[in-house]
Parts: structure tokens; C-alpha cells; sequence
């Protein structure tokens, strides 16, 4: 037997008439104890409103990578032996001079290596730059190898002093690496921890960002030019950016607020929607630092997310109690009949969006778990503010007269005429339970989906752009990435292969060439601009050993000329028991396409060369951590989909016990879901971490639609109407509402195109064409399902 909702035809009811000890147990609790409730409801949002004081906006490297990924837990279990191989940051510090052989451009290194190294969470002793002790020349004399660092401990900033340092850096191998080479810039290499070594506090990035940007301000001149990039300050800037969300989410409440009230044209019911999706929101900001947690550059959208699903929720039940007042019931009584009507498909849309929140715990990394659990405590909020509070508050409140008889205009002129007209909007909707129209839509969102599905299969996994894709094109993240690529061989796009081999054979000749092999084979790949490994450092040294001649560039092999290179070599080219090497392969990008092929050839080079001596392990570096990120979001967007469907449908079935509306319930959503990853293709927007979740916030949000509409639809074909006449009285109950929440979310969300930041406006994109294409999906194509397969029910004689 189908679920059947209680009738919205009902008559005008008195309160003398109407029977308080009617109604569920639930319903009976809650309206007969409506001041306790409101009480109850105020003093949660007084405290719950001074809490969210101590919320906190931050991130955590760790937690925005898949810690439990192979490739990942191989970078942290050798965290503490690899050099600023993760979180990095890199400060070029460019000249519009001559070149950087100028002893006021060295001074101004010198500062500002000096006050980088005091800053919190640096790792200091691998901190490089020219002033840097560990930075050092090596050079063949007449008398064998010298070697110092490139600058002297007697720089004076004399013209000799300057034509040494211009000397050693020429000798030291880091053209390219830290110097450009046009000599026009140098860099300070950064590396971070994830918590400062005094404090054994988390990184404060928004501080840090801040520290940076004050940098910049106190040292850039018309001749020097400051450049910064690196995980740490793209989550500054994402923090910075992200407080104007508020803004967002202002502009988003006032046009919900003005496009309610102009449905209703009743002030006090649309202040009351507005206040009760707010007070939901309030309640979430107060929970999370209650329970430990903070916002973060993805989690910080979910409050809207809340209000705008805290707007449809309330808008239908606003709407109900409103057209109930308006056939002359007494608030109260209409309060109650909303909430017996719409209860069930209240909860179980909640209990989707709450699906469709949850099922991104499956994805293993925390940023987004914790956005799940951020988005399922907001929905739970939800059921209180939304489905109980909101009513019992318009059971005082009431609706005003006017708005109570223009909700039911339609319904009235019909009830006096049976000829009215239907409205044409109505009327053009109620075609599609036709045969001929119904095929039509059918036909051609088949055509649609078919379309999309091959277009989605283009659609890529990771980042598509060069820089941080978070951010604008134009933003000053992406134009000072843009200078580090364009000037330095050694970008800041690294991978980083591990080579673990028994104690103190990290410098055997076998070993050695086994290195050099991979760095042949990484050299040939498109995407990688150069390398770095202790083989190339052999080759060099050997040829230097022999007074410079390049017939001896080759891996030496005696044991005691490689042991003699190695006691020169730069630690971050081995650990101090020598049993680990790392290969470096500075990317052009990190792009998807970049990435797989790097991964690809490492992985086939491990398989092959892999033994009990030696073994290749993937990855460190910020693109090893992406690529490993991406293998993660690909493998969790089809999980993530199958989920979220998976708990669409059991929740629709357990709603209706019809697998007929099952159907018509979650084929729109399928189309949306397929057109929207076409859309992502189109708008060359990859799946990662940031995007990753809309599809299935998507889902969860627009089967609300559905539900709502096929409620009311149901109970008139069970009580013997047609499916045109169900249909069209849903329409005029909830359908109105639901194009009324479908567009104002649209536009709302839509507003995030104006976002500096880019995810976010990707977002606003993304959300905005599911909020309005599940819309249509409930508005056409689940009633032209339902005339194949909805039927229409013979009334019940008692």
C-alpha cells in the first residue's frame, strides 16, 4: 500500500471545532506545549548564538590531503627525512634592475630571509636561500674540489665581494633552482611544519598570509618585486577571500526575503521563514566549536547551503498553512494539518540531504568528512527550526488575510466556475501528464541525458588549470605562479619518488643507476621541465673530479669516488643513514594529464626494478600529494554517486511503497546529475576536492522537489482523481513553492560568480543549474513518468 498524505481540500475548521487530541503522538507533543517549545527554542538560540563566537576560520595541510592513500602514507612515514618536501613555501624576491649581483638587492634578501626564518611553523634548519649556510659552490682547482657558501663569511658588499658571489653562484648548481637564469631574481625556500616546533600549535595560515602580504608592503619598491607561492598561501588568500562570503550570504537572504514576500505579499510569514532558516544557522555556527570543530576554505558554503534548504522547507510550509487559512480555517488548526500533511516528506527530503551530506565520509580525506559532518548537523538543525518551530510560530502568527485569499485564487475562481481558465503556466505543466507531451519530454530528455553521458566521460579528474585553480586567473596568486614558471626550471610544481634501500647503501653504483634510469625515463615525459637526484649530482662531480671534462660525465665506478661525491651532496638528496634517495621531477603544471603520466611511469619503472635491495615509492612534493589526491577523488566520485542514489531511492521507496514513484522520483535527478558533469566539461571545471561535493549535495537537495510534489500527487490519485487533476492540485499546493525556491536558490546561489574566489563561483555555477534543472525535472519530466506509470487509485468506501 502507498503512502498517502492527508488531503489539502479541506474545508474551513474552526478551533471549537477541532480536535486537539487528534493527530499523531508527535504532532499532540508538540502543539499542545507550543510556548515550552518556543522557550526552549529561544534559549538555544541565545546560547548556541554566543558560542558560534569562538568559531574559528582555518585549514590544515594534513587534513586537505588522503592521509590513508599508499602514496601518502609513504610521505609521512619519511616526513621527518625529507626536506621541505611537502608544505612549502617559495618567496622570489625579483630586481627590475640590472641583476641580482647588486649589493642593496642582497641586503634586502638578507632581510627578508631573516625575518621568514622567525616566523611561526618554519622548519628552519632547511630553509635556503642565497644567505643560507647549507647553499654552497663547489668548484675544481688546480688543487682538486673547493667548495664554500655562495656568500662568503667576509661579504662586505664590496664590488670583489659582489663579483665572488656572482662566481659561487655560477659554481653551485642552483641556477634555475634558486636563482633565475637571467639573474633577475632569487628565491627563499621556505618549508613549513604542520605545528610550530615551540608552541605545538597548527599553523595559522590567515596569520601567516597576513605576515606575507606585510612582507611585501615593507620591501617592495619601484625596483624590487616581491612573488609568493605555495600551499600556505593559497589557503591565505582562500581565507581571505572566503569573509566576503558573508556578503554573499547577505545579498543571498535578501533576495530570498524579497522574492518570498513577493509571493506572499505578507510581511510577517516571510520574516518568520527568513528568521527560522537563519536561527538554523545560528544554531550550526554555535554547535561546531562545541563540538571541536572550525570552518575551513570548503565547509565554510555549508551554512548557506543550510539556510537555502532551511528556505524551501519552510516556504512549503508557509504556503500550506497559508492556503488552509485562506478556505477560513482557525492558524492554529491550519498549522496542524500542514504539519500532518508535509511532515513525512519533510523529514525524508531532510533525510536525503542528509544522505547525500553523509555519504562523503567515504571520501578519505578530512576536509571533506568534516564538511559532511558540518552539512548533516545543519540538516538535523533543520528538522527543529524548519519542520516545528516554523509551524508552531505561525500558529500564532497566522498569515495576513489578503496573502491567505491570493494563495488560493486559482482554487477559488475554479471551485466558482467550472469552466475558469487554468493559469497558462498551470495549464503548460499539466500537458505533460498527456500521452503526446509526455513522450515528447520522455524523447527528449533521452536525447538529453545521452548527450551529456558522452560529453561527461571527457570530464577530468583533478586540476585543469595551471596555478591554483581556487583562485581567479587574474588574482595575484596565480600571476606570481605564473612568474615562478616562467623564470625557474625547477618549478614549484614537484614530485618526489622515494627510493628506500638498505642502510648505508643509498650510494652503491647499482643503486645509483637504478636512480639514473628513472630520471632518463622522467626527463623524456612532456610535463616534466627537469630533474634532480643524487645520480645527476654523481655525473656532475665526476666530470669536475676530472678537471672539468665531459668525457668523464658518467656514474663513477669505484665505491670510494661515489662515497667521496656523496660526503658533498646536498641533504635533500639522501637521508643521514643513507638508505633513503629521492628523485625530484620539477612539472611544467599540475594538470591531470601531467600528473598520470609521471604517475604511470613511475609506477611501471617500480614494478619492473623493484626488489629486496631497492624500491621505488611514490610520492612527496605538492604534485605527488595531488596525484594522489586525484587518484582518491576519482575512485570516491563513483562511490560517492552510487551511494547517494542508493539512499534516494530506499528513502523514496520507505515514503511511498511504490517503486512506480521511485522512479518517477529519481530519473530527473539522474539527468540533472548527467548534465551537470557535462556542464563541468564545458566549463573546463575538474573533479577534486573542491568540487567534488556538489553532484551529490545536488542529489540530496533536489529530490526535495520530487517529494514534495509527488506527495500531494499521490494522495489525489488514491482518492480517486485523475492524474491530471492529482497533478494540478499539487501544483497549486506545492508546486508554486517549489518554482518559487527553485529560482530564488538559482539566483542566490548564482551570485558566487562574483566570488574572487574561483571554487566558490564554480559552486554557484554548479548549484545553481541543479537547484533550477531538478526543478524542471519535478516540474515536467516526473509527470510525464507518471502518466506510464502512476495510476490513478479507486477511493476507499468506508
Amino acid at each position: 500500500m502507498s503512502y498517502v498524505a492527508p488531503s489539502p481540500d479541506v474545508g474551513a475548521v474552526s478551533l471549537e471545532d477541532f480536535d486537539s487530541a487528534s493527530g499523531s503522538l508527535i504532532e499532540r507533543a508538540l502543539f499542545n506545549n507550543r510556548l515550552v517549545i518556543v522557550l526552549l527554542c529561544l534559549i538555544a538560540t541565545v546560547v548556541l548564538g554566543f558560542q558560534a563566537t569562538g568559531l574559528t576560520l582555518n585549514a590544515a595541510f594534513e587534513k586537505m590531503i588522503p592521509t590513508k592513500h599508499p602514496y601518502i602514507a609513504n610521505f609521512l612515514e619519511n616526513r621527518s627525512q625529507l626536506a621541505g618536501a611537502g608544505n612549502n613555501l617559495r618567496i622570489a624576491i625579483e630586481t627590475k634592475n640590472s641583476t641580482i649581483f647588486d649589493a642593496a638587492y642582497l641586503e634586502v634578501v638578507r632581510k627578508v630571509n631573516d625575518e621568514v626564518f622567525l616566523y611561526p611553523g618554519v622548519d628552519r634548519p632547511f630553509m635556503k636561500s642565497l644567505w643560507s649556510p647549507a647553499v654552497r659552490w663547489t668548484g675544481v682547482t688546480e688543487e682538486g674540489l673547493d667548495g664554500g657558501p655562495v656568500i662568503p663569511e667576509d661579504y662586505s658588499g664590496t664590488p670583489a665581494n659582489i663579483d665572488q658571489v656572482r662566481l659561487n653562484v655560477e659554481r653551485s648548481g642552483e641556477i634555475g633552482q634558486l636563482v633565475a637564469a637571467n639573474f633577475k631574481s632569487s628565491i627563499v625556500l621556505v618549508p613549513l611544519q604542520e605545528k610550530a616546533a615551540d608552541t605545538g600549535a597548527r599553523i595559522d595560515y590567515n596569520d601567516l598570509s597576513k605576515r606575507v602580504e606585510k612582507l611585501r608592503q615593507t620591501y617592495e619598491t619601484d625596483d624590487i618585486k616581491i612573488h609568493v607561492t605555495g600551499f600556505a598561501k593559497v589557503v591565505g588568500d582562500l581565507l581571505a577571500g572566503l569573509q566576503q562570503v558573508l556578503v554573499f550570504f547577505a545579498i543571498a537572504i535578501v533576495i530570498c526575503a524579497v522574492v518570498l514576500f513577493w509571493y506572499t505579499r505578507c510581511i510577517r510569514s516571510t520574516l518568520l521563514v527568513v528568521a527560522c532558516s537563519v536561527v538554523a544557522v545560528i544554531w550550526l555556527l554555535g554547535l561546531l566549536p562545541t563540538l571541536g570543530f572550525e570552518l575551513d576554505p570548503y565547509s565554510v558554503l555549508v551554512p548557506f547551503l543550510v539556510f537555502a534548504i532551511g528556505m524551501s522547507h519552510g516556504a512549503q510550509k508557509m504556503n500550506g498553512i497559508m492556503q488552509d487559512i485562506g478556505r477560513g480555517t482557525h492558524k492554529l488548526v491550519a498549522a496542524r494539518f500542514t504539519f500532518r500533511r508535509l511532515i513525512l516528506a519533510g523529514v525524508t527530503a531532510l533525510l536525503a540531504d542528509a544522505v547525500g551530506f553523509a555519504v562523503l565520509m567515504v571520501i578519505q580525506i578530512q576536509v571533506i568528512q568534516d564538511l559532511a559532518i558540518t552539512a548533516s548537523i545543519g540538516v538535523a538543525v533543520l528538522i527543529f527550526t524548519n519542520l516545528i518551530l516554523l509551524p508552531i510560530l505561525l500558529s500564532y502568527t497566522g498569515v495576513s488575510a489578503t496573502a491567505a485569499r491570493r494563495s488560493l485564487k486559482s482554487e477559488l475562481a475554479e471551485a466558482q466556475d467550472a469552466g475558469h481558465v487554468k493559469h497558462p503556466f498551470w495549464a503548460f505543466l499539466d500537458l505533460f501528464t498527456q500521452r503526446k507531451w509526455a513522450t515528447v519530454a520522455i524523447v527528449v530528455a533521452t536525447i538529453m541525458g545521452i548527450i551529456g553521458l558522452v560529453v561527461s566521460f571527457q570530464l577530468k579528474i583533478g586540476d585543469t588549470d595551471q596555478g591554483a585553480p581556487e583562485l581567479r586567473p587574474d588574482s595575484r596568486y596565480n600571476r606570481d605562479n605564473a612568474f615562478m614558471v616562467s623564470n625557474y626550471a625547477a618549478s614549484s610544481d614537484v614530485y618526489i619518488v622515494m627510493v628506500k634501500t638498505p642502510q648505508f647503501h643509498c650510494a652503491h653504483y647499482d643503486t645509483i643507476m637504478a636512480v639514473d634510469a628513472l630520471e632518463q625515463e622522467l626527463k623524456q615525459l612532456p610535463g616534466v621541465e627537469a630533474t634532480n637526484s643524487l645520480a645527476g649530482l654523481s655525473k656532475l662531480a665526476a666530470a669536475g673530479l676530472n678537471e672539468g671534462s665531459l668525457k668523464w660525465y658518467e656514474i663513477p665506478r669505484s665505491q670510494e669516488m661515489l662515497n667521496s661525491i656523496i660526503t658533498r651532496a646536498p641533504r635533500e638528496l639522501f637521508n643521514q643513514n643513507c638508505d633513503l634517495l629521492t628523485v625530484y621531477a620539477y612539472l611544467k603544471d599540475h594538470k591531470a594529464d601531467t600528473l598520470d603520466s609521471v604517475v604511470k611511469t613511475v609506477e611501471a619503472f617500480a614494478a619492473k626494478h623493484d626488489s629486496a635491495e631497492i624500491k621505488f615509492l611514490s610520492a612527496a612534493g605538492n604534485a605527488g600529494i595531488e596525484a594522489a589526491t586525484n587518484m582518491v577523488v576519482k575512485k570516491a566520485n563513483t562511490e560517492m554517486l552510487m551511494l547517494v542514489y542508493l539512499a534516494v531511492i530506499v528513502l523514496a521507496f520507505v515514503t511511498f511503497r511504490s517503486w512506480r514513484a521511485v522512479v518517477c522520483a529519481v530519473l530527473p535527478l539522474m539527468l540533472t546529475s548527467v548534465l551537470c558533469e557535462a556542464l563541468m566539461v564545458a566549463l573546463n571545471i575538474g573533479v577534486k576536492v573542491a568540487t567534488l561535493p556538489v553532484i551529490a549535495l545536488g542529489v540530496g537537495i533536489g529530490v526535495d522537489y520530487a517529494l514534495y510534489v509527488l506527495t500531494v500527487t499521490q494522495a489525489q490519485l488514491q482518492a480517486g482523481k485523475s492524474l491530471s487533476e492529482a497533478y494540478y492540485k499539487a501544483l497549486l499546493f506545492t508546486g508554486k513553492v517549489v518554482v518559487l525556491t527553485g529560482i530564488t536558490l538559482g539566483i542566490a546561489v548564482a551570485t558566487w560568480i562574483f566570488s574572487p574566489i574561483k571554487f566558490q563561483a564554480d559552486m554557484g555555477i554548479l548549484l545553481a543549474f541543479m537547484f533550477v534543472w531538478n526543478m524542471l525535472g519535478a516540474l515536467i519530466l516526473l509527470p510525464a513518468l507518471g502518466h506510464f506509470l502512476l495510476r490513478q487509485k479507486k477511493p476507499v468506501v468506508v
